[in-house]
């Protein structure tokens, strides 16, 4: 019966590796993750704290993230800039977010 452990033990962490891969990343990790991969190496938190930062609502945040990710050539899509936006806005920003009206229209229709 030990001998049936190790193997039961590897098998469970197949599975459950398999299984946490198979998950999809929400918006909110895919923010964090393009953020870190592509930006974090330059911009620390204190630049997003400091007196003359660009961002001061959340359409300004948007606006920086878009112009940043272009200035880097990282062709990111819409929903690229949204997450990374949405990312920064939760976990430093705290700004409120307004959805556009055919932003909404179209997540209402997603759902």
């Amino acid at each position: 019966m030990s001998a049936r452990r190790p193997i039961l033990g590897w098998f469970a962490s197949i599975f459950f590796g398999a299984l946490v891969a198979s998950t999809p990343a929400s918006a909110q990790d895919r923010g964090e993750l393009l953020y870190s991969t592509h930006c974090g190496t330059c911009h620390t938190t204190q630049m997003h704290w400091r007196a003359g930062r660009a961002a001061t609502d959340w359409p300004t945040l948007k606006a920086q993230v878009r112009r940043w990710q272009g200035a880097a050539s990282l062709a990111w899509t819409e929903e690229d800039v949204l997450a990374v936006a949405r990312y920064l806005n939760d976990a430093i920003y705290h700004f409120e977010q307004r959805v556009e009206s055919s932003t909404a229209a179209r997540l209402l229709a997603e759902k």
